[in-house]
């Protein structure tokens, strides 16, 4: 590669235009990248959701969960397949690996479900899941003045907001339907014959258009439609009725035995700080830039202040941006305190000028390959940047500190030659240390999961940062060297930091045996801190928005769940520690897609400087209190909002399998107390825990044969009864309003059920002479895992160490009296982090390979990449030292940390051993000698560049920022490694040198006697 610095010296003005216009094209690149918080990840999951009107959970299972089930279990890939049935729906949810081609699956899951023989009234859609699919935004919008708010949305708002390119769906929960009510007198529909499913057949056969054909003539074709249509409510009133049931029964006027209004209902209820509100949420595309997004949408609203208020529960965008700002301020942290360093060193400011310039232009690179590829700016790709800003330096400070050296021992002064050895002195050296750096990072392709997806831009941006940063060190560095340094004093003789090290290299070499052992004993001294450290898949970090949920008795009205929370909202009104709330009343569950009348959902916003684990325990005592007195049945949760970030992992899981549904409930009542006992954990949550009253009415096969009645003519009636009936859209005066029947009396006893009348051949007969009428508790849903029906508890784990509580709550539950039909499976998040760290481990042993193989080609001899891979083996003194300090776990960002270490502590190991290897073959000294020269050539260089990666990272170490997360264990990590591994590496190598080349050593010494 060193022709790319004589053609660079040769051409200095087309390599300056050259970085002028990579410098163009990083900054215009680096504005078109999407904004983000993570990376752009779709989960390798279905998601089928199956409605049945009408049925209960055991039917919804039996007649469409479990065909579809059975259906799709045997497609190729799946891992697991999960499926709750609830009234009304089934949800069941498919898993796959990261690698599925979805599309494809997508495709084979719906002509599965085609040749399905399900109920008439089901419909099944699949979804897909991805970090997108999550609301950006939750907006409460409140009227001015005397605007129709719905009808502003809905006429202009949503419209607009629709056009915008990224969003995927906008919400509005909270509205009132306006419906046309048709209440018809029981007794009256009863004497005319008439049920409320006949009555809606022939107000639909009153409101027909349809095509008839065509009328051929000579000339034209007409088509010819045939049309009756009712057009206003008194028309309406006015439809003749006739009894299907009674032919002898005389026709009536439905405005005979009905009364016909316009009504207004609500489905539930929204509310922002207690004020009746509109809740509107809005999700992105897959792809979108959520910055941009947020934007265009307040943008919109803005346009509308005349008419709404709004006022904004939850938005991801303001996160991303505070993310963002942080990590860009501690990487230029970092790269002011790396300048400061090379500063220090060199004591030239001209020269660390130069030495720096590789920082921007290395980063504007990689932002053109990351527009290139679509990855967007989040906090991976921004950790990657903060975390490369002190190595992209490295390839610089070497270059430019032996040019440096150079010049000021030269007695003919700068020239292009001087430039062009000196570089050439270092380039294997800088070279090989890049790309050992660079296949560091390959392995991280091959970890799979969610891990590997989520680390990949973090991998790729410090890649491309630093292969440009190769290249800015051998181009344009000693351009500017050239320029820079044609007047510089003369070199100082060694200072007494070289004469100290020279000395403690020559101590060290004659007591080896005393410096290795001293190493190991450190090395281990350091293991016995990990068990002090926890075990976890990324670190808990503190929420300032809060997620509640009350969920009352499955048979709860939306009334009284929405009086409940009136008094929870109250309560939350008088909590200093709350910012503002959002209220969602039988609102639709984001997790399941289903409404729920008997559930409420709040949005909590906590003050900065809250102890939030403190106040959620003391929040949720007074919830539990309200709820109590209203329903002692009722379940609260009060934890941490979920945006649909990385999984945790911190979590445990224990999971129930039984056929026998009470035993099973029974056990997991267990199990959940058990899991409430302990301090170690907090939201224990148990999805078997709900039952409701069921009236079941089991016809009897002899008698409705004897009266040839049907099931189906049974379920009619009762139906017919029980619930309203609709017609369907018409368009009455001029507006189109949606149509419903109901009877002015509901049935409310079981005895009016038993005594209801189904018409026969052979008369009129009661329910209770055909069939079995009698009440039941039964469960709200049915959960199934790979077709077994099963429970689930589980908690987060509030510290760090979640292999070892898992253990211990797994343990405990083990040892507890459960039913014994009853079996279980206890495991959780550790067994996942557990796996993931097996895959890091893999690809850290990968890529100590990879970096073997590296250097074996660059210096030709097996036994050099051996003595340049044991400064390796001190690494973790440093690193696992600095992480019970900073009280910081192992974590996947611990192993990221680790795996960056093998790249960036063989760099210095290289540089000094390529001197060694240079002052042996082309000066002809001996061993002794070469090793003692070379670490006085090479020790400025070695410092500056740890000291400036370890000066970079000290920002991130240090922040309490959200969003640097992932990064501050990362860095951590490197800087304690490196701090180690750096002072070891400079005594260690000339050391373990040595032994390698322990013949060699000892004939040169015996040499030296005979010439003395």
């Amino acid at each position: 590669m060193n022709f790319l610095t004589r053609f660079s010296l040769k051409n200095a003005v087309a390599v300056f235009i050259v970085s002028f216009l990579l410098i163009l094209a990083g900054l215009y690149s680096f504005s078109k990248l999407k904004i983000d918080l993570l990376p752009n990840i779709e989960f390798p999951q279905l998601s089928i959701e199956a409605t049945y009107p009408g049925a209960s959970p055991d039917d919804v299972n039996e007649s469409v969960t479990s065909k579809i089930e059975d259906q799709v279990k045997g497609i190729e890939g799946v891992k697991s397949v999960q499926s709750v049935s609830y009234e009304n729906v089934g949800i069941i949810n498919l898993e796959f690996p990261f690698n599925t081609d979805l599309d494809k699956v997508e495709q084979q899951i719906n002509s599965s479900i085609k040749e399905l023989d399900l109920p008439e009234s089901s419909n099944v859609d699949v979804n897909r899941f991805s970090f997108g699919s999550f609301p950006i935004f939750n907006i409460s919008l409140f009227a001015k003045d005397d605007a129709n708010l719905e009808k502003v949305l809905n006429d202009e708002v949503i419209p607009e907001l629709n056009k915008i390119q990224g969003i995927n769906s906008v919400s509005v929960g909270g509205v009132k339907e306006d419906l046309l009510q048709i209440t018809v007198d029981k007794e009256k529909a009863a004497q005319a014959g008439l049920t409320l499913d006949g009555m809606k057949e022939q107000i639909n056969q009153k409101a027909v258009s349809f095509p008839a054909g065509t009328l051929n003539g000579k000339e034209l074709q007409i088509p010819v439609r045939v049309e009756e249509k009712v057009a206003t409510i008194d028309a309406l009133k006015k439809i003749q009725l006739k009894s299907t049931m009674n032919p002898e029964a005389k026709p009536v006027k439905l405005g005979d035995i009905a009364k016909v209004e316009a009504v207004t209902e609500q489905g539930e209820y929204t509310r922002y700080d207690g004020k009746d509100a509109l809740s509107m949420a809005i999700t992105k595309k897959q792809d979108a830039n959520t910055v941009e997004v947020a934007s265009e949408t307040m943008k919109i609203l803005k346009k509308y202040d005349d008419q709404l208020d709004y006022a904004i529960g939850f938005d991801s965008a303001d996160g991303i941006e505070k993310s963002v700002e942080t990590l860009v301020r501690e990487g230029l942290l970092g790269a002011l305190f790396a300048s400061l360093a090379v500063l220090i060193f060199l004591r030239n400011f001209r020269a660390t000028i130069i030495a720096i310039i590789s920082i921007p232009l290395s980063l504007l690179v990689s932002a053109i390959f990351l527009n290139q590829l679509d990855i967007s700016l989040n906090i991976m790709t921004l950790g990657g940047m903060a975390v490369a800003v002190g190595r992209v330096v490295d390839d610089s400070i070497v270059v430019i500190e032996n040019i440096f050296r150079r010049v000021r021992r030269s007695e003919e002064g700068m020239s292009n030659e001087l430039v062009e050895s000196s570089t050439k002195e270092i380039l294997k050296a800088i070279t090989s240390s890049t790309i050992t750096t660079v296949v560091v990072f390959l392995p991280i392709g091959f970890v799979g999961g969610i891990t590997g997806e989520f680390f990949l831009p973090f991998a790729l941006t410090v890649v491309f940062s630093l292969l440009a940063s190769l290249l800015v060190a051998i181009t344009i560095v000693p351009i500017l060297a050239k320029f820079a340094f044609k007047k510089v004093p003369p070199e100082e003789k060694e200072g007494k930091l070289q004469r100290g090290y020279a000395k403690a290299i020559a101590w060290s070499l004659n007591h080896k045996i005393k410096i290795l052992i001293l190493s190991f004993i450190l090395l281990f001294s350091s293991f016995a801190l990990v068990p002090s450290l926890g075990f976890t898949f990324i670190p808990n970090e503190e929420q300032k928005m809060l997620q509640a949920n009350v969920q009352l008795p499955a048979s709860t009205s939306l009334e009284k769940t929405n009086d409940v929370s009136l008094k929870i909202e109250k309560m939350f009104a008088d909590q200093n520690e709350i910012s503002d709330v959002t209220t969602e009343v039988g609102s639709r569950d984001f997790s399941t897609g289903v409404k729920r009348p008997n559930q409420v959902g709040y949005f909590l916003n906590v003050k900065e400087g809250v102890n939030v684990d403190t106040f959620i325990d003391k929040v949720q005592k007074k919830m539990e209190s309200i709820t109590k007195e209203e329903s002692p049945k009722a379940t609260v949760n009060v934890q941490d909002a979920s945006t649909g970030g990385p999984p945790t992992n911190n979590n445990v899981t224990v999971d129930l399998y039984s056929s026998n549904l009470n035993d099973l409930q029974k056990a997991a009542k267990q199990v959940e107390n058990h899991l409430n006992k302990d301090k170690r954990l907090k939201y224990v949550t148990n999805n078997f825990s709900d039952k409701q009253k069921q009236l079941v009415v089991e016809v009897d096969p002899d008698k409705a044969a004897e009266y040839g009645v049907s099931g189906f003519q049974l379920l009619g009636t009762i139906s017919d009864q029980t619930k309203p009936v609709s017609v369907g859209d018409l368009k009455l005066d001029n507006t189109k309003r949606a149509v419903q029947l109901s009877y002015d009396k509901d049935l409310s006893s079981v005895k009016e059920i038993k005594d209801l009348q189904v018409f026969t051949e052979r008369g009129p007969v009661l329910v209770k002479d055909i069939a079995d009428v009698r009440t039941i508790d039964t469960f709200t849903s049915i959960q199934k895992l790979d077709g077994k029906v099963f429970a689930r508890v589980e908690a987060d784990i509030k510290g760090d160490d979640v292999q070892a509580v898992t253990k211990d709550v797994v343990d405990g539950v083990k040892k507890l009296d459960l039913p014994k039909d009853v079996s279980l499976d206890g495991g959780g998040g550790s067994d996942e982090t557990v796996e993931v760290f097996q895959s890091l481990g893999l690809a850290i042993l990968t890529a100590i390979g990879l970096v073997y193989l590296t250097m074996l080609v660059t210096f030709g001899k097996a036994r050099i990449p051996f003595i340049i891979l044991s400064s390796l083996i001190f690494v973790p003194i440093g690193s696992l030292v600095g992480l019970v300090l900073a009280k910081e776990p192992l974590s996947v960002s611990v192993m990221i940390g680790f795996l960056m270490l093998i790249g960036i502590v063989t760099t210095n190991a290289i540089v000094l051993v390529d001197r060694i290897t240079q002052n042996r073959e082309q000066k002809g000294m001996t061993i002794r000698q070469s090793l003692i020269e070379a670490g006085k050539t090479r020790l400025r260089p070695i410092l500056m560049t740890a000291f400036a990666t370890i000066a970079a990272l000290i920002p991130l170490a240090l922040t309490t920022s959200s969003g640097t997360l992932i990064s501050k264990g990362l860095a951590i990590t490197v800087i304690g490694g490196l701090a180690s591994s750096t002072l070891l590496t400079l005594i260690i190598i000339p050391v373990v040198y040595e032994l390698f080349f322990a013949k060699q050593v000892k004939r040169e010494k015996q040499l030296e006697k005979e010439t003395t």
